[in-house]
């Protein structure tokens, strides 16, 4: 035992998430266009900047996936709590996203909105009473997923895909990692100890939670030692954990592969941060490849990035018989 006083979580008063409000709800959700025209829209916008930069990356996209190439997409929690997990899983789907890569709040958010169709509670008004994070059933879930990526040696991403689909979560299908598990497509989690709510409670296990995510970490660095010959990855909302972990999962995948350095990579996010731009668009692309950087609100560029990405794909497919 240290010489310091830790808090005893075991007295921690927990609330039910049935109960707590939450902002985001799966009837709010968007959902993926059925109409592809996109091609008419894309070409006719200017042909400068950012315009031209967003038809120049879903062309590498096309290209990479026309080349049996990955398109790993690394998002932050935002992602879901704007309402993106059916245009995520649409384009999963559709085999264009190939896998998905997220911090631990993903796959919080991702756990509460398939079991009771919501997320995203008021922090202010938790905060001000203790409450914040203290959903039981959102800590339960989470120590569920890692005891079964425990007992099955298995990444939480994988886990949690199993766990939801297995439990036959009334809201599964507008879950990513149930969508992954169910296509069999890599999904990895990234935790951050101390960094999210299921900590405040006592039933969190660090270490097996930390062996799983590792195990995640090992994932995403052989997925891209793949991307790195022609394939893409792309960060979306995340402004810390996930470009440090990319980049060090990309470093991992060339000491252990001396293949060619042609990765395409990309950045969308609402504002500018110094780590997206330098560890996932510049430093990767330095020595070959192409690095992107898009600026504006996800719930308006992922749907129009979809929306061109299945479109182009349709046309490629007739040109060259590509499965999509």
């Amino acid at each position: 035992m240290g010489r310091f006083k830790q808090a005893d979580l075991k007295k921690i008063k927990t609330v039910s998430l049935k109960g707590r409000r939450s902002r985001a709800r799966v009837s709010s959700f968007g959902s993926p266009i059925k109409e592809l025209s996109a091609e008419i829209f894309m070409e006719s916008l200017p042909k400068y900047l950012k315009a031209a930069d967003l038809l120049d990356f879903i062309k590498h996209v096309v290209k990479a996936r026309r080349n049996n190439r990955p398109f790993q997409i690394l998002m932050g929690a935002h992602v879901i709590k704007v309402g993106l997990s059916p245009v995520i899983i649409d384009l999963m789907e559709n085999n264009i996203i190939t896998g998905i890569s997220m911090n631990s709040a993903g796959l919080i958010h991702d756990l509460e909105t398939a079991f009771i169709g919501r997320t995203s509670e008021d922090v202010q008004a938790g905060l001000s009473d203790g409450s914040f994070g203290m959903a039981e059933e959102t800590g339960r879930y989470f120590s569920d997923v890692v005891e079964m990526a425990e007992k099955e040696s298995i990444g939480l991403g994988e886990a949690a895909g199993k766990y939801i689909n297995l439990r036959k979560a009334k809201y599964a299908g507008s879950s990513l990692f149930a969508a992954a598990e169910r296509l069999n497509l890599p999904a990895t989690v990234h935790l951050v100890v101390g960094a999210d709510i299921v900590q405040q409670q006592s039933s969190f296990r660090a270490g097996p939670a930390a062996e799983a995510s590792y195990r995640d970490f090992k994932i995403l660095a052989a997925i891209l030692g793949n991307a790195d010959n022609g394939g893409v990855a792309a960060n979306i909302g995340s402004a810390v954990v996930l470009p440090e972990v990319f980049l060090k999962a990309l470093t991992v995948s060339r000491n252990l592969n001396k293949s060619k350095r042609n990765i395409t990579t990309a950045n969308f996010d609402m504002i500018a941060h110094y780590r997206p731009m330098m560890n996932v668009v510049n430093r990767p692309t330095a020595d070959g490849g192409h690095g992107f950087n898009f600026i504006g609100h996800h719930e308006i560029m992922i749907p129009l990035l979809a929306w061109g990405l299945k479109s182009y794909m349709r046309e490629n497919k007739k040109e060259h018989g590509v499965k999509t």
